[in-house]
This record gives structure tokens, sequence and C-alpha cells, in this order.
């Protein structure tokens, strides 16, 4: 239905992300269209790698009709920034690591330069 688990729907309930679900007689909650509708918004943000807080404020900018565009681009660009940060972080350790992959021998000696550097 919404592509998102029961046990994260479950927890997006408890962290307020969603609303408290109604509940058929069976116990199990009953989401209308829009609450489906929300749910797919928060499984996008979370796959575009959003933290919780800006989730938050993405849905109250989503349910403001009178937002302005500019806060909800100033909010994707700020994400997108610290996205590139981890990236260049996250390349300089392949780098770091490649590196140590070449200088060892990778055969039965003992010595390795991959661990005296994680030694220290």
């Amino acid at each position: 239905m919404s592509g998102v688990s029961e046990r994260m729907i479950r927890h997006y309930e408890t962290i307020g992300l969603m609303p408290a679900a109604a509940r058929q007689g069976s116990g199990y909650r009953d989401y209308d269209e829009k609450d489906v509708h929300r749910l797919r918004f928060v499984a996008r943000a979370r796959n575009l790698g959003f933290a919780i807080d800006d989730i938050r404020q993405l849905l109250s900018l989503w349910d403001n009709g009178d937002r302005a565009s500019a806060d909800v681009r100033a909010l994707a660009l700020s994400h997108a920034a610290a996205l590139g940060e981890k990236v260049d972080a996250l390349q300089a350790m392949r780098k770091e690591l490649l590196h140590l992959a070449d200088l060892c021998h990778g055969d039965g000696r003992p010595d390795c330069p991959i661990l005296d550097r994680l030694s220290g």
C-alpha cells in the first residue's frame, strides 16, 4: 500500500511524523488516502537522507499552503551541502584504504601496513 513497513509506521506514529491511525474492529490500522500519501512523503524524504527533524520541517511546510518555496529550497540545499561533505569524507576514506591496500603485499607474510596504520 504505502511501501512502508508496519514497524516503521509505528515508529513514525511514536515520534509524531504520522498521526495515530484509526483502528478497525480487528485492531488493524486503517489509513485513508491522505495518510498513505503522507507515509509515502516521509519514506521518500528518508530515502533522500533527510533527518527526522528535517522531515518534520518538510511536513510542516507541505501542510502550510502559505509557505514560501524559498524555505523548502533552503532546506534542500542545506541537506545537499551536508551530503556533499559526507561524500568528500567517504572519498577520502576510500582513497586512504586503496593506498594502504596498495602498500600491502597480500601474501603469506605477517607484516601488514594496513594493520600498522590502524594500530597507530
